[in-house]
């Protein structure tokens, strides 16, 4: 019922929207006499600031400088290769299943261009995706990310930024239980929460104040019927935003403010990285119920990886396993997301990796999207990370020797099935 009520409301919206927008318009006309009274740039912001407030936000772009081509796809995820194929050392980017778009990575892959062959994870909005594609949870998840290694390795690099931090480290601990080939040569995590017991945040303690039925219930509603993933169970991307903007409420409501008075004074400049910031942060997508409880219940309710109860198709995920992939964790001093030491708590879950082949960093003064975009991270970050992946470049003739043993369970492989990756690589 909200996700109608949600639809409902932006349906009758929408004609104050175009309103809003001719008004706009009229006000901001150069051959209008009175654009350039105090009055006119006033209705021009107001009307500017209720669309932007009300309306919904496709999906963003990336617009790097960089050709895109798509070279593995299944129903909830596709890989983005950028640029033409180059002799250059191979990494993935895993961003954040949690509502925002792979899009908000655009500085973190921007960093990577000129080093590497980049591609990222781009998750697909779980209401875009009819049921007939069947379901998708962390199982699933974890499924996936082997399949991508297998289809872009060998010789590949991994960087999994916050959420898929458990998934891809689970991927990897079952892959080194079976000895695979394909296992990446190293692995980065920034700002995972791979032990949220560890100096646990607002994020941590409201999930542990609740189980898992009260998510359930408040939670999972079932997609509207005009999409194309109509009935499928999901966690609104809505509901997801509104917890973002309720961590910084006063932020937002400066931020907006702040534009409105740039619109006023004519500084277009700040009200274009206003726009730019929002455009991103606004723009939101609906997960998997499946997914989403699945993820609650054993990454922030029973923390069932440190523990070493996590299982993934009946199978232990022992992250003892890990012995070749070389790891790196890196954490921001003042994340308010992922508190400091539970990405680096998954150094000493991997007691039998030698220490050669494990590296931390603490970065000061940054929250947690400083971990993966902005100044510091393209300034201090980023080369520790490129310096990092190189080191330990020079193990991959150790993994080559290896003969490939019994392969693990991938997911049904549907008809969007793309063209084996090595054909471009």
């Amino acid at each position: 019922m909200l996700y109608l009520l949600h639809e409902a409301s932006q349906l009758m919206a929408t004609p104050a929207q175009m309103v809003a927008d001719l008004t706009r318009l009229t006000c901001a006309n150069p051959f209008n006499p009175a654009t350039y009274t105090p009055g006119a740039r006033v209705l021009a912001a107001s009307c500017e600031l209720f669309t932007r407030t009300t309306r919904p936000y496709p999906k963003p772009a990336f617009n790097l400088p960089a050709s895109e081509g798509i070279v593995w796809q299944r129903p909830f995820c596709r890989v983005i290769a950028f640029g033409p194929p180059a002799d250059k050392p191979k990494l993935l980017i895993v961003p954040p299943m949690s509502g925002h778009y792979a899009t908000l990575l655009r500085g973190t892959v921007a960093a990577f261009l000129d080093t590497h062959q980049v591609f990222i994870t781009d998750w697909a909005d779980a209401k875009d995706v009819s049921l007939s594609e069947g379901r998708f949870d962390l199982s699933d998840y974890v499924d996936y990310c082997v399949g991508m290694f297998e289809a872009l390795g060998p010789d590949l690099h991994v960087m999994a930024v916050c959420q898929p931090a458990v998934p891809v480290l689970a991927a990897i601990a079952r892959m080194e239980a079976e000895e695979h080939r394909l296992v990446p040569v190293s692995a980065t995590l920034l700002g995972g929460p791979v032990d949220t017991r560890h100096t646990p945040t607002a994020v941590n303690s409201f999930a542990q104040t609740r189980d898992i039925r009260w998510f359930k219930r408040h939670c999972i509603h079932p997609v509207p019927d005009r999409y194309r993933g109509r009935g499928r169970m999901v966690y609104p991307g809505f509901m997801q935003l509104c917890g973002f903007m309720a961590m910084n409420p006063d932020r937002h409501v400066s931020a907006h403010w702040e534009m409105f008075k740039h619109l006023i004074e004519g500084d277009g400049d700040s009200a274009g990285k206003h726009r730019a910031f929002y455009d991103e942060y606004l723009a939101v997508m609906d997960l998997s119920a499946e997914y989403y409880l699945q993820t609650l219940e054993t990454v922030f309710i029973n923390h069932l990886l440190p523990r070493g109860l996590m299982r993934h198709r009946d199978k232990p995920v022992d992250l003892r396993a890990i012995h070749r992939c070389a790891l790196m964790t890196i954490e921001g001093e003042k994340d308010d997301i992922t508190g400091c030491g539970q990405t680096v708590a998954a150094l000493d879950l991997t007691p039998n990796l030698p220490n050669a082949k494990k590296e931390r960093h603490l970065q000061a003064d940054v929250g947690h999207y400083g971990v993966f975009n902005g100044s510091r991270f393209r300034r201090e970050i980023a080369p520790r990370i490129k310096a990092f992946m190189a080191k330990h470049a020079a193990d991959r003739p150790l993994y080559a020797r290896r003969s490939p043993t019994r392969s693990l369970r991938s997911p049904k492989k549907s008809s969007l099935q793309a063209s084996p990756v090595a054909a471009i690589i």
